[in-house]
Formats: C-alpha cells, structure tokens, sequence
C-alpha cells in the first residue's frame, strides 16, 4: 500500500484550514497514493496558551521542556482544539478524516528522553496498527496528534516529527513530507534542494543545524536508514513530482537523500 505521511508544524496548521490551496493539496495526494496520513504539532498555539496562563516555555535542542502543568497544555491544545480543527475542514470540504492521538488503541507508548525535558519522549510502537490500514481502504484519513502515554498512562509530549518518523516507520510508508513555514534546510547560507545525510550529520555537529531542525533532521535520517527515500521539507509542494523526487521540475523546498542516490 502507497501511502503518504503527511506531517503539520504548528505554525503551519493556521494556512491549512484557512487557505483552500490545502484543500486542493489532500485531494491530489488522495489522487496519487493509497493512502494518506495527517500528523500534527501546536507548538506556537501551545506556546501562546502558556504565556497566557503564566507558564513558562523553555525548549532543549527543538524540544519543549515539559513539566505536569504544561502537558495538560500540551494536550488541550494539540489533542483537543487543533486536531479537532483540522478535522473539521477536511470534513466540511467532504473529505472523510478522524481525529487521534498516539495513545489510541494502544498504538504507541512514549519512552522518556531525558530528566532535564520532563514529560517528553520517543514513541515506541505498543500495539497493532491494522486498524489504521482499515481505516485507509474505507477511504479515511487518520489525524493524529503526537499526544502519547507512558507505560504507567502518564500523558507525554511528543514532537510531531519524531511521532511522524515513527508512524512513516510502522506503517512502511512511501513517503514523508514535513509541511512547515520555512523554504527548506539551509546550509552555507542557503536553502538546499537536496541535501544529503552526510551533509546533516555535519550540519548538526557544527551547530549550523539547529534548534527545532535538530529532531526534524534526525527523524529524516533514521527514515532513510530504514528504506524510506522519499522525504521533503518546505512550505509549498503544490507543483512538486512526488512520485520523482529527482525531477527536474523539483525546486521548491528541499528534498532529504541518501548520499549514494547523489553518487549514483
């Protein structure tokens, strides 16, 4: 099965309901793939929820520190509110969708990254994922919220690009792409078509890479170290060849690849 995995950054959720070119966008996907699977961040929403209610944001290497107060933020905002959003658009526009997160069904359970971070960590796939197949052949997009649980039921925060590097994983999807406000990755001062995983890996030693593109990145190279090559990152695919990512009519955003695809 061809499916698409589909990855909003909170900042770039606002455009997709409010904008029909995204609209138009879910229904060329539908068009060219099997399947197609939404998944989302908050974090500028969360964000202005926190300074609104006096809590402190903090971030460690793109990752939000998270203590018990802010994860009920966290889930407010981003299982609830946007979710349901998104959802609703997509159902207004006759596009069947169903809103969830990584604890449904018992999908994913989240392994804690770190003291420092609090309630964060990496999913970790827990239960059986046929159920999002089922949900596909009746012509369904799954919507989920990286909202997951521990071992204990304790809600953790998950960065959406780590969940959707780990959905990408689980379902052996055909593609991923991270739909954000940025051009694409940038290194020497400018934005890369294509950039390999060597290129990342140095970027992220020499500090070049960082912040926010840091788990984006890393989640990037563990998909193509487990056979998915097909991975964009950018603002605009709406013209992009996603079944060619070497086409030359490409040049928007950039386009993560394995050094050896350059060679060859």
């Amino acid at each position: 099965m061809k499916i698409l995995i589909l990855k909003l950054s909170g900042k770039a959720i606002d455009q997709f309901y409010s904008d029909s070119k995204w609209i138009e966008a879910v229904i060329k996907i539908k068009s060219l793939f099997d399947g197609l699977v939404i998944v989302h961040g908050a974090g500028k929403k969360i964000t202005e929820w926190s300074e609104s209610l006096g809590i402190k944001t903090s971030f460690v290497n793109g990752h939000r520190v998270t203590d018990s107060e802010t994860m009920e933020v966290v889930a407010a905002v981003q299982a609830g509110l946007l979710n349901s959003k998104i959802v609703s658009c997509l159902q207004s526009n006759n596009i069947e969708a169903v809103g969830l997160s990584g604890i449904d069904r018992g999908l994913f359970t989240a392994k804690y990254l770190n003291e420092e971070l609090g309630f964060v960590g990496h999913p970790e796939q827990n239960g059986k994922a046929d159920w999002i197949f089922t949900l596909i052949n009746e012509n369904v997009i799954p919507v989920f919220s990286s909202v997951c649980r521990d071992a204990n039921g304790n809600l953790m925060n998950v960065n959406a690009d780590l969940f959707a590097k780990s959905i990408a994983l689980t379902l052996k999807a055909d593609s991923v792409i991270f739909l954000s406000d940025v051009d694409g990755v940038k290194l020497d001062g400018n934005y890369k078509s294509f950039i390999t995983d060597l290129e990342i890996i140095e970027g992220i030693k020499s500090g070049e890479i960082n912040n926010g593109m840091i788990p984006k990145l890393e989640s990037c190279l563990e998909l193509l170290n487990n056979g998915i090559n097909k991975i964009w990152i950018g603002k605009d695919f709406l013209d992009l060849d996603l079944n060619n990512l070497l086409s030359e009519n490409n040049k928007k955003g950039s386009w993560i690849v394995s050094s050896q695809t350059i060679a060859v």
